[in-house]
């Protein structure tokens, strides 16, 4: 998505602060919204159904896109420059455009229903909308050799680079494991005689900690083993298992996700950096400091609120 946006965001006069946080924080919610891989791996963990974690993260996704929005707003009405207002259309002109992308949204809603439908798994299904595109980008005329050899050679350069961040990642994951240092953090705070807001506050907080260093995939099947049964054998407003399951396994989601932005070493800063070489990094990692108290404020909510995440599931 960086490689398309970031672009069209410089060349209408944002600023390098705002696109890259903007982008950074935004490339987050593809695992707060479903499906969502982190969500199935922590299903499978704790036996939870995943058709009632994927009910349950539809609220609080939406609450980040909106919380995310209403950030964007603030920082363009404090700073007008960094976002400076696009050029008006008709309302013919919009419509032409908006008819210009039905084959794209076409192209979306096939790969989702195939998803919900059951007649193709998410990678069979990214793979039939990457085929699609493919065939659209051939019919209107954009895709000729040359853009053939462009796409390969972005492909590969992207994949390689987010490759390398990965097998870091994955080293630092195994010496992670060797030293046992994730299994001290949790016997720590299963010992410390806390009372369990405070234990639930202590094991996100470890989670925040973690994703300086790990990837989500890694925190999750490192640590779910281990924080699962600790949670599940404390009180929460009185919370059935089945309840706290579902509403653990969001705010520990969520937690991964700010994990991937969190400075100094989230993945997706670095990601961000590699194709935005005219920003800093320390802009970056400014630029997403108000996505991440957004975040934190949702946090928030979730935890002084369990029925926003539990509202859909308990009317399924």
């Amino acid at each position: 998505m960086a490689q398309v946006a970031l672009p069209e965001l410089r060349a209408h006069g944002y600023s390098g602060r705002l696109s890259t946080g903007t982008l950074a924080a935004a490339g987050t919610l593809g695992i707060m919204i479903p499906p969502s891989v982190p969500l199935v791996i922590y299903a499978v963990l704790t036996q939870e159904s995943i058709g009632k974690l994927f009910m349950a993260a539809v609220i609080p996704g939406l609450m980040a896109m909106t919380g995310y929005m209403l950030v964007i707003r603030i920082l363009v009405t404090l700073d007008p420059k960094a976002g400076p207002a696009g050029e008006k259309h008709s309302w013919t002109e919009r419509l032409t455009a908006t008819l210009a992308v039905l084959p794209v949204m076409g192209v979306f809603a096939v790969v989702i229903v195939g998803i919900y439908g059951g007649w193709a798994n998410p990678t069979e299904a990214a793979s039939i909308g990457a085929a699609a595109c493919g065939i659209l980008a051939i019919i209107s005329g954009g895709m000729r050799w040359k853009g053939i050899k462009e796409s390969l050679m972005g492909t590969a350069y992207a994949t390689a680079m987010i490759f390398m961040v990965l097998l870091g990642a994955d080293l630092l994951n195994s010496g992670l494991a060797i030293t046992q240092l994730p299994t001290e953090l949790a016997e720590w705070v299963k010992t410390s005689g806390l009372p369990p807001m405070a234990v639930l506050i202590a094991i996100l907080l470890i989670y925040v900690l973690l994703g300086c260093v790990m990837d989500s995939l890694a925190m999750i099947l490192l640590t779910i083993p281990i924080f699962y049964p600790m949670v599940m054998g404390l009180d929460f407003f009185g919370m059935s298992v089945p309840d706290k399951s579902v509403w653990f396994g969001i705010l520990a989601l969520m937690v991964v996700e700010i994990g991937l932005v969190h400075p100094p070493v989230g993945m997706n800063l670095f990601i961000i950096q590699k194709l935005a070489k005219d920003v800093p990094y320390m802009e970056t990692a400014k630029g997403v400091m108000p996505f991440l108290a957004s975040d934190f404020m949702r946090i928030g909510f979730l935890i002084a609120f369990p029925a926003i995440s539990l509202w859909l599931v308990r009317s399924m």
